[in-house]
């Protein structure tokens, strides 16, 4: 899991992706024929296949949610949010802003103290407005330092425990591995490959719309995480994925509808496989499959998705098997995609 750590504490959120598609350009390069990066900032790897026929696109994307600098207000920092973000979750945060050097903050909500707060301020919801940054200097050692437009990100630290890993930014650097370790135990494989390293999924699947225009895949495949509703205070029917079943196998979420041959060729190579697999439909969201089947003349797609406690907060949770399993699968659809006719 080194390879993951890696990728979840390295900083990028969607638009100022430089440092992390940097640390993906460099993996990618060790397992393809040719590696580029396009106008927009994906890093597009190509595995030539031995038949030079179908194109497949395989797409995870490596930004993240996170901040940018709005306002410097007496040394201290206000924020605008990018991406999906719940201030329930952001609350007494350690921050990395990084200005003309990282610098450590702390984030909290501009609110009083529990000590003097009125009951009726204790009931007002919290917003990410009332968020920002203390960054411990003053204004002008801050405007030194920092300019308007500074990505922030969350201060968290990768750990292992028990038979899963936690860190920040899993959505959907769990894809990125996935993605970099099929390549790596992919063997033959008959269909020329194409693993897009996406850019700004996280405001509008942005990335993923432009390298598809560029490739004009025959099949899609989105790499992402996936709802793993299994804890205290959810029920069975809001579940959608557990931790520890197994590749998540999309059918349908509100960004696409999963090619149903697809759907079944995953399900059939899992058990002929016997890599432990789950059926998933997720109520709400998407992945790079819902700007992948649209662009040009449209392709079939499918997610393969990373179920994951705690989405879209900075103690994101795979389990390792699972994430195992997802790649596993992934290199079996690779080399045997050639075989699947998937034509509607």
């Amino acid at each position: 899991m080194e390879l993951l750590k890696k990728l979840s504490q390295t900083p990028g959120i969607s638009g100022r992706e430089e440092r992390i598609r940097a640390l993906i350009k460099e993996e990618l390069e060790k397992l393809a024929d040719e590696v580029k990066v396009d106008a927009i900032g994906n890093v597009i790897a190509f595995k030539k296949g031995k038949s030079g026929g179908k194109k497949v696109m395989i797409s995870g994307h490596m930004d993240e949610i996170g901040f940018i600098v709005s306002q410097i207000e007496g040394g201290f920092l206000r924020l605008s949010p990018v991406g999906g973000l719940d201030p329930r979750n952001l609350v007494a945060q350690r921050v990395v802003v990084h200005g003309r050097k990282d610098l450590r903050g702390i984030m909290m909500p501009a609110i009083k103290p529990v000590h003097i707060m009125t009951a009726e301020e204790a009931k007002a919801p919290l917003k990410i407005s009332d968020l920002y940054v203390d960054l411990g200097l003053t204004q002008e050692e801050t405007e030194k330092l920092v300019r308007i437009g500074d990505p922030v990100t969350i201060d968290r630290e990768f750990i292992e425990f028990g038979a899963n890993v936690s860190g920040k930014a899993m959505d959907d650097r769990a894809g990125v591995w996935v993605m970099i370790e099929a390549l790596r135990q992919v063997k033959e494989h008959e269909v020329d490959i194409y693993a897009v390293a996406s850019v700004q999924e996280e405001v509008g699947l942005r990335g993923a719309t432009a390298g598809a225009y560029g490739i004009r895949p025959d099949i899609g495949v989105a790499l992402d995480v996936t709802l793993a509703v299994d804890g205290p205070g959810s029920s069975k029917q809001y579940q959608v994925t557990a931790l520890g079943e197994g590749a998540a196998i999309k059918i349908m979420d509100s960004a696409s509808i999963s090619n149903y041959k697809l759907v079944d060729f995953m399900r059939s190579l899992a058990e002929e496989n016997q890599i432990k697999y789950q059926m998933e439909i997720l109520p709400r969201g998407g992945t790079d499959a819902g700007a992948i089947e649209r662009v040009q003349t449209g392709c079939p797609v499918i997610t393969l998705s990373v179920p994951t406690r705690h989405v879209h907060s900075n103690v994101e949770t795979i389990n390792i098997e699972d994430i195992k399993n997802t790649a596993a699968l992934l290199a079996k659809f690779l080399e045997t995609a050639h075989k699947g006719d998937f034509a509607l």
